[in-house]
């Protein structure tokens, strides 16, 4: 193979590298995210426990995750200047449709600063957005951000409260490990 055949092989792998995964987003000043690494085992300690953890709704109220008890929850934590985020959420909107609302809960927790909070509601209508937002207390930030401050992070939690899967960034083997997860939480005991 001639010099400029392989030059032109090495630009169009490093090209298809660089295709398939979306800019590093960082929520603090620390390294930023990836877009396809699932973390899958949570060693991380909660400071009190998973059920008692809250988000604030858009509306102000406090909701607790222990609260929806009996159905499978999904806790995705993004910001508006987050491509893998925005990839995310069409997946997350087709499962709300298969599982319907009685089976599973959605939650898009809010990350981001302050600039990046007015940015909400175009986010939401550029991105179809169909489930509540909220915005997380410190307790769940702390216990989901202990290991990276990448986003999107997603918990997958089942029926009854177990943590099932987090996963970091959002990929096609990723979107594959949320169906997976997800159909778990649902079908759970």
């Amino acid at each position: 193979m001639s010099k400029l055949g392989a030059l032109f092989l090495f630009f169009i792998s490093v090209a298809g590298i660089s295709c398939n995964t979306a800019a590093p987003v960082s929520i603090s000043n620390r390294p930023a995210s990836i877009n396809d690494r699932p973390t899958t085992n949570i060693v991380e300690t909660p400071s009190k426990p998973i059920g008692e953890m809250t988000w604030t709704n858009d509306a102000g109220e406090v909701q607790k995750l222990s609260d929806l008890k009996g159905k499978a929850v999904i806790l995705d934590f993004w910001a508006t200047n987050c491509p893998p985020c925005r990839e995310e959420i069409p997946h997350l909107n087709s499962l709300l449709t298969k599982y319907g609302s009685e089976k599973l809960a959605i939650y898009g927790l809010h990350v981001g600063d302050a600039t990046d909070k007015a940015e909400i509601p175009n986010f939401i209508t550029q991105t179809k957005l169909d489930y509540p937002i909220g915005y997380p207390e410190k307790a769940l930030t702390s216990f989901v951000f202990a290991s990276t401050d990448a986003i999107p992070q997603t918990l997958v939690i089942d029926r009854n409260g177990q943590i099932v899967k987090k996963v970091v960034g959002f990929s096609d083997r990723i979107k594959l490990d949320l169906d997976l997860a997800v159909d778990t939480a649902v079908t759970a005991n």
